[in-house]
C-alpha cells in the first residue's frame, strides 16, 4: 500500500476542520445541549414600595413646571463678519405664573445676550429679561407661551424646614432634561457668597445630587412644593459631592414679585457710606457700620448722623457707628443691607448709634435709591 504524501495529509486535515465547522453551525444542540434557547420568563414584580410611589408622585406633579434654559451669546464670524447666535451655557428654571414669568439663577443668564426657554413638552420660546437681583442670584425671564403650557410651580415655605426632611431636586444636569435626584435637608441657615461678593444668608444645604445644569432648578419638599432654588455646590471636582445649596423660597417669594413689578429690586437706603474693616480695628470701634460719608439731604443727614472725617491737621474726627436696626445687631455693611432688603422706601426704622462711647436711638425714614 502506498504511503500518504505530505500534501495528502494536509488535505485530510482541512476537510476535518470544514466538517467540524459545519457541525458547529448546523447542529446547535451539539454545542449548547438544546436545539432551541428563548428568553427567560419574567418574574412578577409586585407593587411599588410606598417611597417609590412618593418619588413618582412628586416628579409627576412638579416636572411640568420645570424648564430648560439656554443662555444665548452673539458672535461675529472672523471671515464673513456675519453675526450668529451661539449657546453660552444651560441651566434650569421654574414656571412662576401662567403669565409667562420664569424664575432662575442670575448666573445662568448673566454671560448671554439672550435666553431660550424649553418647556416640559419640548416647545421652545425666546425669553426676555424682566429683572435681576445678583445679590441673591435671582433673575426673572418672560416668554410668550400659551397659559395652558405654563403650570405654575407650587410654592411652599422655608421658615419651618427641619434638618432630615426629604427633598427632591429636578433639573437639567449636563444638558440632560428633567432629571430627578433625592436627598434630605442636610443643614439650615448656611451662608454662601453670591456672584457679586454679597453674602446670601439662610441658605438650605442638601445632599440631593446637584450638578452643572441644575442651577435655577427647584428644590422640593415631599409634597412637591418649591422650598428653594438650587444655586451652588461645594466640590473640588466641579461635580456633585453631596453638598449643594439652595436659596430659600421665602427669599424668592419676597424678591420675585418686586422684580416683576419694578424690573429690579429696589433696596431702600438712608444715604451713608461705610468705612473699611481696617478703620474699625485701628480706632477700636464697636462692631457695626462705621459711617464715613453722609449724603446731603438724605434721611441720615436729616436725622443728624455724623461721619468719621479728617480735620485740617489730618487728625481723625469721631463720627457715628450704627450698631443695630430695630434692636437687631448689625456687624457690618452687609448686615445693614440685608436688614434694609426686608423693608420698603417710606418705612421708618430705629437706629442704635454709637458715638464717642455714648449710645442713642434715632428714628429714620428709609428712602428710595435716588431720594
Amino acid at each position: 500500500m502506498k504511503a500518504l504524501t505530505t500534501p495528502s495529509k494536509l488535505t485530510l486535515a482541512a476537510a476535518a476542520l470544514v466538517g467540524a465547522a459545519a457541525a458547529f453551525f448546523a447542529v446547535p444542540g451539539f454545542v449548547h445541549g438544546s436545539p432551541e434557547v428563548g428568553p427567560r420568563a419574567v418574574a412578577p414584580r409586585g407593587a411599588l414600595a410606598p417611597d417609590e410611589l412618593a418619588n413618582i408622585a412628586v416628579f409627576k406633579k412638579a416636572s411640568p413646571s420645570v424648564v430648560h434654559i439656554t443662555s444665548i451669546g452673539v458672535e461675529r464670524d472672523l471671515f464673513s463678519f456675519n453675526v450668529q447666535e451661539v449657546p453660552r451655557g444651560t441651566g434650569t428654571g421654574v414656571v412662576w405664573d401662567d403669565g409667562g414669568h420664569i424664575v432662575t439663577n442670575f448666573h445662568v443668564i448673566q454671560d448671554g445676550n439672550g435666553a431660550r426657554v424649553t418647556l416640559a413638552d419640548q416647545s421652545s420660546y425666546d425669553a426676555t429679561l424682566v429683572g435681576a437681583f445678583p445679590d441673591r442670584d435671582l433673575a426673572v425671564l418672560h416668554i410668550d407661551a400659551p397659559r395652558a403650557k405654563l403650570p405654575p410651580i407650587a410654592i411652599g415655605s422655608s421658615r419651618d424646614l427641619l434638618v432630615g426632611q426629604r427633598v427632591y431636586a429636578i433639573g437639567n444636569p449636563f444638558g440632560l432634561d428633567q432629571t430627578l435626584t433625592t436627598g434630605i435637608v442636610s443643614a439650615l441657615n448656611r451662608e454662601i457668597d453670591s456672584f457679586n461678593a454679597r453674602t446670601i444668608r439662610g441658605v438650605i444645604q442638601t445632599d440631593a445630587a446637584i450638578n452643572p445644569g441644575n442651577s435655577g432648578g427647584p428644590l422640593l419638599d415631599s409634597a412637591g412644593r418649591l422650598i428653594g432654588l438650587n444655586t451652588q455646590i461645594a466640590s473640588p471636582s466641579g461635580a456633585s459631592a453631596g453638598i449643594g445649596f439652595a436659596i430659600p423660597v421665602d427669599e424668592i417669594n419676597r424678591i420675585v414679585p418686586r422684580l416683576i413689578r419694578d424690573g429690579r429690586f429696589v433696596r431702600p437706603t438712608i444715604g451713608v457710606s461705610a468705612g473699611p474693616p481696617g478703620l474699625q480695628q485701628a480706632l477700636s470701634l464697636p462692631a457695626g457700620v462705621v459711617v464715613v460719608q453722609v449724603t446731603p439731604g438724605s434721611p441720615a443727614a436729616r436725622a443728624g448722623l455724623q461721619p468719621f472725617r479728617r480735620g485740617v491737621r489730618g487728625e481723625i474726627i469721631g463720627g457715628d457707628v450704627i450698631t443695630a436696626i430695630d434692636g437687631t445687631p448689625v456687624t457690618d455693611l452687609d448686615d445693614m443691607l440685608n436688614q434694609f432688603e426686608h423693608r420698603q422706601p417710606g418705612d421708618t426704622v430705629r437706629l442704635t448709634v454709637w458715638r464717642g462711647g455714648q449710645t442713642r436711638q434715632l428714628s429714620v425714614m428709609l428712602s428710595g435709591p435716588r431720594s
